[in-house]
């Protein structure tokens, strides 16, 4: 009878997987453990991780922590009323069976979406993964549980001071 994998084996794996890339097939071979295995270590490690860091790593995002935001932004980069920098990320994916069209995209080829926000710090202050890769970044910001806190906390706070617009004036010679 084999002997139990080891927390410390289960964490080997998982972060050869997340660092290398390569598949867990690859990995079942190289580890002498059975696919199914691999997988379930790197999905039980993965979830513990996640469950363990989530509050250090991504802190709710109330009310205070919007306005802190919003003031680095401001202090960092004189960029005021800034709730954060987005942007989005398609990861190429192996067409799903039976998905048709969901996961293709604009630029033709199969994906899922990454939407990242972060702070003036360069913190990830909101992470959105698995969207189709045919949506936009907006339509899935749109109905992200972000843009919701967003809406619900920052203006319930104070009201966003107005832009002083200066005139600009084209010199041509």
């Amino acid at each position: 009878m084999r002997a139990c994998i080891s927390p410390e084996e289960k964490l080997v794996i998982t972060l050869r997987y997340l660092a290398t890339g390569c598949s867990m097939m690859e990995l079942s071979h190289n580890c002498r453990i059975g696919h199914t295995t691999v997988r379930d270590i790197i999905y039980e490690v993965c979830m513990a991780i996640w469950e363990n860091m989530r509050q250090s790593s991504f802190p709710e995002l109330n009310e205070e922590r919007w306005l802190e935001i919003a003031t680095g932004f401001n202090e960092n980069a004189n960029y005021p009323n800034c709730a954060g920098a987005i942007d989005g990320k398609h990861i190429r994916v192996i067409k799903p069976s039976d998905s048709g069209s969901l996961y293709y995209n604009y630029k033709n080829y199969f994906s899922i979406v990454l939407l990242a926000v972060c702070d003036a710090d360069y913190k990830f202050t909101y992470i959105d993964v698995g969207a189709y890769g045919k949506c936009s970044d907006s339509s899935i910001y749109k109905e992200s549980i972000c843009i919701k806190n967003l809406l619900t906390n920052i203006y319930k706070s104070r009201r966003s001071a107005p832009y002083q617009i200066k005139e600009y004036r084209c010199h041509t010679s």
